[in-house]
Formats: C-alpha cells, structure tokens, sequence
C-alpha cells in the first residue's frame, strides 16, 4: 500500500453544517420564543422548561465531590443515576468530559482532566436556553432536526451576571466545553440489559467557538451551539412550558432550583384550592441531588431548607411537612403537600393556555413527534432516527 492510498483513506472531520437564515424565524422557533404575558417585564421573566429533558438528574455531582473521585490520570468513572418519568423507570448513564488543563495563559500543560457536568454547566444551560427565544439568537432547523442559539460570549455573561451569577470568560468557555464533550445516555431501565434500550449524545451535540485572539479582535463573534435532540424534539412537539426563569435563578441551591422545575412541569392544574404531594423519596431518586447524604436527617434538612426558598421566591404559599414513622419511631417516609401563591397559580395557568394554543397552531403533520423516545413497545428505531437526524447535522 502507498503513502498516497494511505492518505486517501484518512478519515476527514466534517465541517460543521452552516444553519439556514429560515431557521432562526419560522412558526415553530416563533411559538418556542413568544410568551403568553401582560408586560415586556413579564416577559423578559419568562423562559421555557423542557419536559423530559429537564426530568433527567443530569447535574448531580458537585465540584469539589469530584476532586474526591477523580483517579491516577484525572479520570472519573461513568456515572449511573436511576429515575422515573411518568412512571416509567431509566438510568442516566454520564460520561464526563476530558478537557485539556490549560495554564494562566491559556496554553495546554499537557495534563488532562475529565469532569462530570455540574451546577455551573446548569446555570450555563438555562442561561443559554433563554438567549434563544432572543429574535435571531435561537434557531429551529426542522429539515437537519437541531436547534440551538448563537451568542456572544460576553452576551452570555452579562445573562448569568444579570441573575446573580457571574462568571469569568474562561470558566464559561470551560464550562462550554464540557457540556459538548460530556455524554448523556439515556436508558430504558425495561429493555435488555446486555442490549439496552437508549439514546445518547452530547449534552450540547456541536459546539462553534471563538478563541482569546479571535474574542480580541472582534468581542461581538458568535458562539454556536446545538441542543440536545431530546430539546429539539421538544420544541417540535410543542411539550415545552413557560416559566418563571428569573424565579429559578434567584434559588440559593440546585435542589431548589430542581423542586421548581418539576413543579412547573408537574403541578400544571394548580389553584389555590388544588393541592400538591411529592414524596421525599420521590425527590431523592428523580433528583440525584440527595445522594451525597450519609444520614437521611441531613438530607432532609437539606430539602427543608430548599422548600423553603421556593416558598420564599413566591412559588408556593404553604409547605405542610408530614412524617411517616415506621420501626422504633424512625422516619420511613415524608410526604409534602404544597399549596401554590396566587402568582404561581397564574403563571400555570398561562403556561396551560399558550401551550394549548400553540398546538391549535401547527397543523399535526408538522407535530409528527420521534416520542416517546424511550418507549421500545412502540418502534425501537424513534430512538435511532433522533441520533441520526443529530448526527448528520454536525
């Protein structure tokens, strides 16, 4: 064999796909970023909530937690966290990122070190989500099946800081980067364990970046990033919710900010006469948050103290607390049931109306869905058309 059939047969990385002009305005992106609310600062409040994408414990370990774990060579093991989605069980199976370690400035040490998605890459993510229902910033690439944002660096600084959470240009160009090179897999827990039932990706499946000198020269370059599929299939399902964005940002904890996602998600007929239950141990399995706690006091204390910042940001009225006590008066279990304010009440009920309407709005051809992603009994190959339709937009 020659040197030239070698170099023939050399693998070529694909250059990432350019989006089309129509994917950053058309119905679908336009229902994704448009809110049903009264004010501009209403709105400018408002962001949206993914519903199986958020139900996944995709941000559970945290940093200094993996400073304890990483072995010789700055390796983490995969992560495995089991939970339940409407009453189906999964497991999230996470591969963390390898990442070069850089010096002060900036260039590679040679040394490397994987990390595990946490609560920065979280905050990152809701930050992202909402520059996308910015005009021109979010796309909806239906053709491709993506959808993603384009920004500035600086953008989404100024977003995080605006919410309280600051953060220097390299921590978000690291924490970028780790949610492109960490793996997400989801995993029916029903299917063949030797062969199982899954979809996995990249929490940000592409990643356009501009370097140091590139951000220099020119501060307003763009930033791309593409979603996750199951956020695309989201947006082209209409099963988004809209939210209070700015409400989740102020939670002094990732618990808090997790207990109102689920209830955005979950508590969607609430009244004020309507109450709402969730289990502790609901929470500490669909979270993944609670693991970390070697005496369940602590950890209920912990979810104490998390309730009452969701009660304290005006999401909830009334936290009644109830123990179940099973041998020698030990806590078996603690059911919660939750009233909501007047003012979360309000924000559901719009969120029920705009999704309503939405789906009014999009003939059904254009809401042919790839879910239940997960639900094998159905067609096992939802599942690969998703990754596939992913994949060749890279």
């Amino acid at each position: 064999m020659t040197d030239e059939t070698i170099e023939k047969k050399k693998p070529r990385r694909r250059a990432l796909k350019p989006v089309p002009v129509d994917a950053f305005a058309n119905q679908q992106l336009n229902l994704f970023q448009g809110f049903l609310a009264n004010t501009d600062d209403e709105r400018d409040a408002l962001s949206n909530a993914i519903d199986l994408w958020d139900s996944i414990p995709r941000y559970t370990v945290p940093r200094k937690k993996q400073d304890e774990l990483r072995m010789a060579g700055g390796f983490l093991p995969v992560r495995r966290v089991d939970f339940q989605y409407r009453g189906k069980s999964y497991t999230a199976q996470i591969r963390p990122a390898r990442l070069e370690v850089k010096d002060k400035d900036g260039r590679p040490t040679g040394e490397t070190l994987e990390h595990y998605p946490s609560a920065r890459e979280e905050l990152i993510e809701h930050a992202l989500r909402k520059l996308a229902v910015e005009q021109y910033a979010g796309f909806f690439d239906r053709p491709d099946f993506r959808s993603g944002v384009a920004f500035t660096l600086h953008r989404l600084r100024q977003e995080l800081a605006s919410q309280g959470h600051a953060m220097t240009y390299e921590g978000l160009a690291e924490g970028l980067e780790v949610l492109h090179y960490a793996f997400l897999a989801v995993i029916d827990a029903a299917s063949d364990p030797d062969d199982p039932s899954m979809i996995s990706q990249p929490y940000l499946p592409a990643l356009a970046k501009v370097n140091r000198k590139g951000r220099a020269a020119d501060p307003d370059a763009k930033w791309f990033v593409q979603f996750h599929g199951l956020v695309t299939d989201s947006i082209n399902q209409i099963t988004y919710r809209q939210f209070n964005y700015q409400r989740l940002m102020k939670c002094s904890t990732q618990l808090a900010r997790w207990l109102i996602s689920q209830l955005v998600l979950k508590y969607t007929q609430a009244a004020i006469t309507n109450s709402f239950q969730m289990r502790f141990s609901t929470i500490k399995r669909d979270s993944g948050l609670l693991n970390g706690y070697t005496r369940q006091r602590d950890a209920l204390a912990a979810l104490d103290e998390a309730w009452a910042d969701v009660q304290e940001l005006g999401a909830l009225s009334i936290v009644k607390r109830n123990d179940e006590r099973g041998t020698r008066g030990k806590v078996a279990e603690v059911v919660y049931t939750l009233f909501p304010s007047r003012e979360f009440a309000s924000e559901q009920r719009a969120a029920n109306r705009r999704q309503s309407d939405a789906k009014t709005t999009i003939s059904p051809s254009h809401q042919q869905s790839l879910a239940p992603l997960l639900d094998q009994g159905k067609d096992s190959r939802i599942l690969a058309a998703i990754v596939d339709k992913a994949n060749r937009a890279r």
